[in-house]
């Protein structure tokens, strides 16, 4: 059973969330906050698989909870996805820096969210492929020059192959092709850079792809 906790401060928007979501014979919602800092006490209680966190709340807002939340090393198997307005807002970079799993739309379809849900708690790529690119895009946009490529000698020619093609926005089937391999082999190198560089999701491993120079801005065809 997964387990879920909505952070929102519109009753409204947790209500229409928990009713679809209660409905999964594989989901249950855990619990509910109407600000940042509810959502922190209740994370700590109820050790939910993952967190739909809204970005403006009252007295602490999301990207400070998650920061909270994904700094806490007992935390570290809850997932914080980040619900917004806007697909390319301006909180959600900062949100995939301060360690959020990825960003939902709040109108996004049904299906979507929880496939979303599922995906997230299983460990593998939230964001859709074209999500990710326009993320990617907009991240590439924005950054400053990066640094000559830091903290990549651990990883072998392959990973860092596979880290470039994550990090210009190929989900796992892509990447599988574009290097004549299985999508389980693809999945498995994504799987080993994380591990080795320390980061949380996919979504990190982008950010971590522009921030040490492996991919530039620009290369996104």
């Amino acid at each position: 059973m997964i387990r879920v906790l909505l952070a929102d401060d519109q009753l409204l928007v947790r209500a229409g969330f928990r009713a679809l979501l209660d409905a999964q014979p594989d989901i249950e919602v855990a619990g509910e906050a109407a600000d940042g800092e509810e959502a922190v006490r209740l994370v700590r209680e109820l050790r939910p698989d993952t967190v739909l966190m809204d970005i403006r709340m009252p007295h602490l807002d999301g990207l400070a909870a998650t920061r909270t939340i994904t700094g806490d090393p007992d935390l570290g198997d809850v997932k914080v996805v980040m619900l917004t307005t806007f697909e390319l807002d301006e909180y959600v970079f900062e949100a995939i820096r301060s360690g959020a799993s990825g960003f939902l739309v709040k109108d996004t379809e049904p299906e979507e969210l929880l496939r979303a849900v599922r995906a997230v708690v299983g460990g593998d790529a939230l964001l859709s492929p074209g999500v990710t690119r326009r993320l990617i895009a907009e991240f590439a946009a924005r950054s400053k020059e990066p640094a000559a490529a830091t903290g990549l000698s651990e990883l072998t020619e392959r990973e860092r192959e596979v880290m470039t093609l994550v990090g210009i926005g190929l989900s796992n089937e892509e990447i599988a092709r574009r290097l004549v391999v299985s999508p389980l082999t693809a999945k498995t190198h994504v799987s080993r850079t994380m591990v080795k560089l320390g980061a949380r999701d996919r979504a990190q491993l982008v950010v971590l792809a522009y921030e040490s120079g492996l991919v530039r801005p620009g290369w996104l065809g």
